[in-house]
C-alpha cells in the first residue's frame, strides 16, 4: 500500500551552564543508520540498490482506468521511470525540473513514464498535474504498489533510468536542488541529466545511485499480527495522536498538503509519519527539554507542539502490528475548527497588500518588502494580530514592522530606521502559527498614521501562483496595563569562514529595568545549526532558558512561555548561535564563501528575538530605555565608541571612517551613526 509524506523545553528551574559548555553546540538526536526518506541526495551503493540488474515489467492503471505496462511508454534508447505524487511537497518542487528534462530529451530517443505512487491521489488531481506541468509521457496510477514493489522503490521522488535492453543504469534523485529542509537557487549536481548524457554516450554514469529525499512509500502489503485484540489500533489510539498533533494543519481546509484525519490517509502514510516523528521534523517543535533534578516537569511553553515518546512508540507498534483499523466505535469525536478565516475573531481593521505578488514555480525568490499605509488618525492599542496569505502554501515566513509617519514617508530614513531585523518585529507569521492573541491587559502600540512594512519570504512549490496577504488587527477599547515590545540579541558583525562546520557567534542584551519575558524566537538562515538563550541574573551564573539543538530554517517558531520569565534590572540575556558553512550542509548555497550579515537567504543573521514588557511602565508614557544594548527593540550590542570603530575600520588611518571602508552589510548601521549624513564618520557624529 503506497504512501506519501507527512508535511506537516524547557522545565524550570534549570541548572547553570557547565564550564566550557559554550565550546560545543547542543547535541541533536542521533540519526538512524538505516536510509531515511529525509536524507539529502547523496551517492549510494549502486549494486545494493539493483543498478545493473534487469528491470522487470509491471502494470498499473492509466488515468483513464485502463491497465497498462510501463514498457508501453518506453523510449527508443532510454526510458526514465519517474515516480511522483500530487500531494508530496518534494514531488511538486521537482515537477517543473522533470518536465524540462523530458522536453529536452524526447529528440534524443528518451521517453518518460510517470508513475503516481501516492495511493490517495484522485484521477482528476492527476490530470491536473499532467496539464499544469505539460507532461508528455505515459502516466500510470500505481495505487496497489506493483510497479513500486518491482523497482524496490523507496520514496516518491525517485527516478529510474532503463536502457533498451531493460537494464537499470541509474536510480535516485533528479538533482540536489531540493530536500526536506532546504531549497538551493540552482542545482549543484544534476544527477538525472548526467546519467542520461553518460548512457546516451555509451558510458556508465559516474554516479549510478543516490538517495532521493521525498515521501516514504508504504510496502505493497502489510501483514497483521495474528490472534487476539491488537494492542494498538487506529480507531482507539492512532486517531487520537493524529488529532492532538497533526490535524490542526492536516485536514480539509488546513495548511498541510494532505489530510491525516481518517484511517485510509494515515495508513497510507504510516512509514513517513514514523520517519518524520522519530527524526523530530514533525510536529515542528525544536526546543530541547532541560531537566534540573532528574524528575519530570511540565513544559513551560504554552504552544508546545512536541510529540511524546509514548506516542511515537504507539505509532511504531501500530505499524509493526500491520496497521489495524480497529472498531470505528472507538473513534474520538472529530475536532471542531473555526469556520471563519479569522481565528482572532472579527478584526477591527484589515490591511491588504496593494497588489498580488507573483510567485514563480520553482527556484529561489528574494525577500519581498511591501509598505502598506494604515491611515489611522490616532494611536491604537492592538491586542490580537493575524496574518492571512491568500496562498499559504508558498509563504515561508513574514515579519511585519510598524513604522511611524516620519520613518515611512522617506525611503532613505525607512532604510536606516525601518525594517531593521535586529531591532525587533511588530508581528510575525509562520505556517501553523499565523496569529497572536496577547494576554488580558497587554497590547502592542500602533502609532497614528503609521505604515506596516511586510518582509515576506516566499518558497516556490512547483506551481506558479500569486499571493496578496492581509493582516487583521483587534483593538483594545482602552490603554493596556502593559506595553508589549520586541527586542533582539544580535550580532551584526558575524563572520563565518568558508567550510566551517561548527562556527560559533555570540551576542548579549542588557536589561535596564525590571522586565517580564513573554516569548522567544531565534532567527538564522540556511547555515543556522543550533541556538541557545541563557539568562544571567545579577551575581549569579548563566542558566539556559531555551535550547534549540537542531535549528530548522523552515520553521521560524515563537516559543511562548506559560508564565512570564523575570528579567530584573542588571540581568543579561546571552545568545549563542552555531553555523554549518561546510559542503556537508545540503542547504548551503556556497560553502566556499565567507558569510556575513545580510537580509537574503544566501547571507546570514544572528538574532534571538525576545517579547517582553517593563514592570510598572505606563503605556501612555513609555520609558525611553537607554543604550542600544538595552531592552528597547533595538540592536543587541552597545553603541560603539568612535575610537573602537576607528581601530576596526579606519584602514588609511586618516581619523575618518568612510563608507567604502566597511562591508556592505554594515551600511545600514553606518547610516544610523552618520548624524549629519555626509557619508563619513568622525568624532562629531558621536557627540565628541
Amino acid at each position: 500500500m503506497p504512501a506519501t509524506v507527512v508535511c506537516f523545553l524547557l522545565a524550570f528551574p534549570v541548572p547553570p551552564s557547565s564550564p566550557g559548555r559554550d565550546a560545543q553546540p547542543p547535541q541533536a538526536p542521533a540519526s538512524k543508520d538505516a536510509p531515511s526518506p529525509l536524507a539529502p541526495p547523496s551517492p549510494r551503493d549502486a549494486r545494493e540498490l539493483g543498478v545493473g540488474s534487469y528491470a522487470a515489467d509491471a502494470r498499473a492503471s492509466g488515468v483513464d482506468g485502463v491497465a497498462r505496462s510501463w514498457r508501453e511508454g518506453r523510449g527508443e534508447k532510454l526510458t526514465v521511470i519517474a515516480l511522483t505524487s500530487v500531494t508530496c511537497p518534494l514531488c511538486r518542487k521537482f515537477g517543473p525540473s522533470l518536465a524540462r528534462i523530458e522536453d529536452a530529451s524526447l529528440a534524443r530517443g528518451v521517453k518518460f513514464v510517470f508513475v503516481n505512487v501516492s495511493g490517495t491521489d484522485s484521477a482528476a488531481e492527476m490530470r491536473t498535474q499532467i496539464a499544469d506541468l505539460g507532461l508528455d509521457g505515459l502516466y500510470l496510477n500505481d495505487a496497489d504498489g506493483r510497479i513500486a514493489a518491482t523497482l524496490r522503490a523507496r520514496t516518491t521522488t525517485e527516478v529510474f533510468v532503463v536502457d533498451s535492453a531493460n537494464t537499470l543504469v541509474y536510480r535516485g534523485a533528479v538533482s540536489d536542488q531540493y530536500g526536506v529542509n532546504f531549497t538551493l537557487p540552482e542545482p549543484r549536481r544534476r544527477f538525472l541529466e548526467d546519467a542520461l548524457d553518460a548512457a546516451l554516450a555509451g558510458r556508465a554514469p559516474e554516479i549510478q545511485a543516490t538517495s532521493a529525499p521525498g515521501c516514504a512509500i508504504e510496502p505493497a502489503k502489510s501483514t497483521a499480527a495474528a490472534g487476539g485484540e491488537p494492542a494498538v489500533t487506529y480507531a482507539r489510539d492512532i486517531s487520537r495522536i493524529m488529532a492532538a498533533n497533526c490535524v490542526e494543519c492536516h485536514r480539509e481546509g488546513g495548511v498541510g498538503p494532505f489530510r491525516l484525519d481518517n484511517y485510509e490517509a494515515v495508513s497510507r502514510r504510516a512509514t513517513m509519519i514514523r520517519a518524520v516523528t522519530e527524526e523530530g521534523t514533525m510536529p515542528p517543535w525544536f526546543a530541547a527539554p532541560i531537566d534540573a533534578d532528574g524528575g519530570a516537569h511540565a513544559s513551560p511553553w504554552s504552544n508546545d507542539r512536541s510529540m511524546s515518546e509514548a506516542e511515537k512508540d504507539a505509532i511504531a507498534a501500530w505499524i509493526a502490528a500491520g496497521k489495524p483499523e480497529g472498531d470505528p466505535k472507538d473513534l474520538p469525536l472529530p475536532r471542531a475548527f473555526a469556520e471563519s478565516a479569522w481565528k482572532i475573531g472579527t478584526p477591527d481593521a484589515v490591511f491588504e497588500l496593494p497588489e498580488p505578488i507573483a510567485v514563480k514555480a520553482d527556484g529561489f525568490m528574494p525577500y519581498q518588502n511591501v509598505l502598506v499605509p494604515t491611515n489611522i488618525a490616532e494611536d491604537r492599542w492592538v491586542t490580537a494580530v493575524q496574518i492571512a496569505p491568500t496562498d499559504p502554501s508558498v509563504v515561508h515566513h513574514v515579519l511585519v514592522f510598524a513604522l511611524d509617519e516620519e520613518t515611512a514617508k522617506d525611503p532613505a530614513t525607512r532604510r536606516r530606521l525601518g525594517a531593521d531585523e535586529a531591532s525587533g518585529y511588530w508581528a510575525a507569521y509562520v505556517p501553523g502559527n499565523d496569529s497572536m492573541v496577547l494576554p488580558e491587559g497587554m497590547a502592542r502600540k500602533l502609532p497614528a498614521n503609521s505604515s506596516l512594512l511586510f518582509q515576506i519570504h516566499y518558497t516556490p512549490n512547483g506551481k506558479a501562483t500569486s499571493d496578496q496577504m492581509k493582516i487583521g488587527l483587534v483593538f483594545a477599547d482602552a490603554p493596556p496595563r502593559h506595553l508589549v515590545r520586541t527586542a533582539a540579541v544580535a550580532n551584526i558583525r558575524l563572520r563565518i569562514p568558508p567550510g566551517a562546520a561548527n562556527h560559533r557567534e555570540t551576542g548579549q542584551l542588557r536589561v535596564p529595568a525590571d522586565a517580564k519575558i513573554l516569548a522567544f524566537m531565534p532567527h538564522m538562515h540556511v547555515r543556522g545549526k543550533a541556538y541557545r538563550y541563557e539568562l544571567e541574573l545579577p551575581g549569579q551564573p548563566k542558566r539556559t532558558v531555551l535550547d534549540i539543538p537542531k535549528y530548522d530554517f523552515n520553521w521560524q517558531l515563537r516559543y511562548e512561555l506559560r508564565e512570564p520569565l523575570d528579567a530584573p534590572r542588571g540581568a543579561v540575556l546571552h545568545g549563542t548561535a552555531w553555523y554549518d558553512n561546510s559542503a556537508d550542509n545540503p542547504a548551503n548555497p556556497d560553502p566556499t564563501k565567507t558569510v556575513r550579515w545580510g537580509p537574503q537567504t544566501v547571507d546570514e543573521m544572528m538574532l534571538g528575538y525576545i517579547e517582553y514588557y517593563i514592570e510598572g511602565e505606563d503605556p501612555m508614557n513609555p520609558m525611553d530605555l537607554p543604550g542600544r544594548g538595552a531592552l528597547r527593540g533595538a540592536r543587541g550590542e552597545r553603541a560603539p565608541s568612535f575610537e573602537a570603530l576607528q581601530r576596526q575600520f579606519d584602514r588609511n588611518k586618516d581619523g575618518r571612517i568612510e563608507k567604502p571602508e566597511i562591508a556592505p552589510a554594515l551600511h545600514r548601521r553606518f547610516d544610523e551613526l552618520d548624524a549629519n549624513g555626509d557619508g563619513v564618520l568622525t568624532k562629531d557624529d558621536f557627540g565628541a
